[in-house]
């Protein structure tokens, strides 16, 4: 276990570093380009720092994973270190497990970082510092069909958790059964609370002797149980912003709603799935690495490995987004090239086997 702690501890030291210095040159970056937009108060200002800090990390950690091995397996070449592992016995696959067990440890914390916390959600955070709407921007006009009812809301203001201009349409064997039209609404306990409404009843048959629409005020109404508003925001926008929690959720609460979810499992497989392609890409990497120094330029073999690792990230990268634009499927943009890098990294691990 010696070699698993010597490996594993240079290998976080340059994963620290090398984030570290990627989440500054993002954030400062950034900060150039949106200085004049930012507000002065410096409370806000850090705030704003650390949700970049975020977004950042959101993108580059699984770089930072792949870059770190580079590093370290230089380090231990120049450093010889390498050589006196295979002198003493330890094959590739030893040396390759700090480096993947490692690796899959940091992704599978980064996944859980989205489950416990809003940390999916520090774009929007961002955007709203950046704006000055102190996150209460509204999603204006919002038309939806969920078991039977269809409902408009005015403005939603999601992070608050309240709607304006609320109108609830019932039906019943498909013809229209009764309205509820209120100011404003509040979800609190999986439900959305209406202090005042004016309940519309249509009448069964509508005739010259029939009193015709009934308005009855109603007040304290429980209704739409489990309908979130974060979702509802989420899903008209075509916002990739969701928790693992909001994904799951809004998965089987939109599923039979005829409401188009491809952004939402684009969503879910860039949390969970997408950040595996680094572990598998480290695998591939580490073959090409030779024991020492003398088999090959490490010079160009960092440049060669480095332009290889910043190709495949841009392309997944790539793929995600069109993913979220819903140009094609999530399982043909996340989930294809992630198994493509798994293959890969399990014929390379098996080659390596073969011949020893």
């Amino acid at each position: 276990m010696v070699h698993f702690r010597y490996i594993a501890f240079h290998y976080l030291k340059y994963f620290s570093v090398i984030l570290m210095a990627l989440i500054f040159f993002v954030v400062g970056f950034d900060y150039m380009g949106n200085a004049d937009s930012l507000p002065e108060s410096a409370n806000l200002l850090l705030l704003y720092f650390m949700y970049m800090a975020f977004v950042a990390i959101d993108t580059l950690l699984p770089l930072s994973l792949v870059f770190a091995m580079i590093t370290t397996k230089i380090f231990l070449i120049r450093s010889n270190a390498l050589v006196g592992f295979y002198a003493l016995g330890y094959s590739k696959t030893d040396v390759l497990k700090p480096f993947f067990i490692v690796s899959i440890s940091i992704i599978i914390g980064f996944i859980l970082l989205h489950t416990t916390t809003s940390f999916a959600k520090a774009q929007e955070y961002a955007d709203g510092i950046r704006r000055n709407t102190h996150f209460a921007q509204p999603t204006s006009n919002m038309f939806f069909t969920f078991s039977d009812q269809y409902i408009f809301f005015g403005s939603l203001y999601p992070l608050q958790k309240r709607a304006e201009d609320v109108r609830i349409f019932s039906m019943k064997d498909n013809i229209l059964d009764e309205v509820v039209v209120a100011k404003s609404a509040s979800y609190r306990n999986d439900y959305w609370y209406i202090e005042k409404a004016h309940l519309m009843h249509v009448p069964d048959k509508a005739d010259f002797e029939s009193a015709g629409v009934v308005i009855d005020p109603q007040n304290d109404l429980r209704l739409l149980k489990g309908f979130r508003p974060k979702i509802l925001d989420q899903v008209y926008e075509g916002s990739a912003s969701f928790t693992i929690q909001d994904s799951v959720i809004a998965l089987r609460l939109l599923y039979d709603q005829n409401v188009n979810i491809d952004n939402i499992k684009s969503a879910l497989y860039k949390i969970v799935i997408y950040p595996f392609f680094a572990p598998f890409l480290v695998v591939i990497i580490f073959f090409f690495v030779p024991a020492s120094a003398r088999f090959l330029n490490l010079t160009l073999f960092s440049f060669g490995a480095i332009l290889s690792t910043l190709l495949s990230w841009g392309v997944m990268f790539f793929l995600i987004r069109l993913s979220n634009l819903k140009v094609i499927p999530g399982e043909v943009g996340i989930i294809l090239p992630v198994l493509i890098f798994f293959a890969v990294a399990v014929y390379q691990l098996r080659r390596f086997e073969s011949r020893h």
